[in-house]
């Protein structure tokens, strides 16, 4: 068995868990590689340590909060690896509780006394300024195979290539298309597998999975989503109107954003996952759906989501 330790090595008692940890290891004949999460940046050769990272390995654990549980999976969350976060940060939603000694936690693990929970994750496809729109064109809307990319087609392994030439991103939790520097309002328009739902002023747009719900989306005025919950959530940012509101999509809703008639003083920023999108050119439509493969989180605490939510939220 071989196990994938990646710690927040800016955090010492995670950097001590992991320590501590390798020896247990160590002792049960269990290989290991060991990650710092700053790492896992968006600077470098995504595309060969995400392969480096998830060949051969049969569990990940996390030591750290949700932030660094989000760059794991931006980094194998498509790998049917499954992730165990152990949580050493604040809130730590999405890790297990560290109360217990990361050793007991990981040896629940490795004895199965877990529930592995498939958790929706983002693809979201990016259209800058000044390049053919492949997915919203009309002499590109067919049904044949596009080598070039195409939504229905394979996503990139990276999810966050920052400067490549990829335009395809991964996200766990959400989306969020916000203001720029200027912090003038932007205008776009919302559509929704194809119908167009409404022009909008505003700070911007999360778009957020069930596991998403807890965090951007919630402080926006969204609603808790159960983590079973395959569709979307998205949700405007201080829309300028007195009649909007969140909507909760289907599994299979595609969400569409058409900047085109942004301003280019009031050029729109992306975050994936809390971690800033940069382009050269302005944005001009962003589509985002569910991913074709779901993420997989271990959950070691008896307490249920609600139980969970009620504790933290309520």
């Amino acid at each position: 068995m071989r196990i994938l330790i990646v710690r927040n090595n800016s955090n010492s008692k995670a950097v001590d868990a992991s320590l501590l940890l390798a020896t247990y290891l160590a002792t049960q004949g269990a290989d290991y590689t060991l990650v710092d999460s700053s790492d896992l940046s968006c600077r470098g050769d995504h595309e060969g340590l995400n392969a480096a990272l998830a060949d051969g390995v049969e569990m990940a654990v996390v030591l750290g909060g949700d932030g660094t549980i989000l760059r794991t999976a931006r980094q194998i969350g498509t790998s049917g690896v499954p992730i165990l976060g152990v949580n050493f940060g604040r809130l730590g939603f999405l890790a297990n509780t560290s109360d217990e000694g990361v050793v007991a936690v990981v040896a629940a693990a490795l004895a199965g006394d877990v529930v592995a929970e498939q958790r929706t994750n983002l693809r979201i496809d990016v259209v800058c300024e000044g390049e053919r729109d492949r997915w919203g064109d009309d002499d590109l809307m067919s049904d044949g195979p596009d080598e070039e990319g195409r939504p229905d087609g394979a996503p990139s392994a990276s999810g966050f290539p920052c400067g490549s030439d990829a335009r395809t991103f991964f996200a766990l939790n959400e989306l969020a298309v916000t203001r720029g520097a200027h912090g003038r309002i932007i205008d776009f328009g919302l559509s929704i597998s194809g119908a167009h739902i409404a022009d909008m002023r505003g700070d911007g747009l999360v778009v957020a999975t069930a596991t998403g719900s807890t965090a951007y989306a919630l402080s926006a005025g969204g609603p808790l989503v159960s983590p079973g919950f395959v569709g979307l959530v998205a949700v405007p940012l201080a829309p300028h109107t007195l009649h909007s509101r969140a909507i909760v999509t289907a599994s299979n809703d595609v969400v569409e954003m058409d900047l085109s008639h942004n301003a280019d003083t009031r050029e729109a920023t992306l975050f994936v996952d809390g971690e800033l999108l940069e382009f050269e050119r302005p944005v001009r439509r962003v589509y985002v759906r569910r991913g074709d493969t779901p993420t997989v989180l271990l959950r070691y605490q008896r307490e249920g989501f609600y139980e969970h939510a009620a504790r933290v939220f309520f």
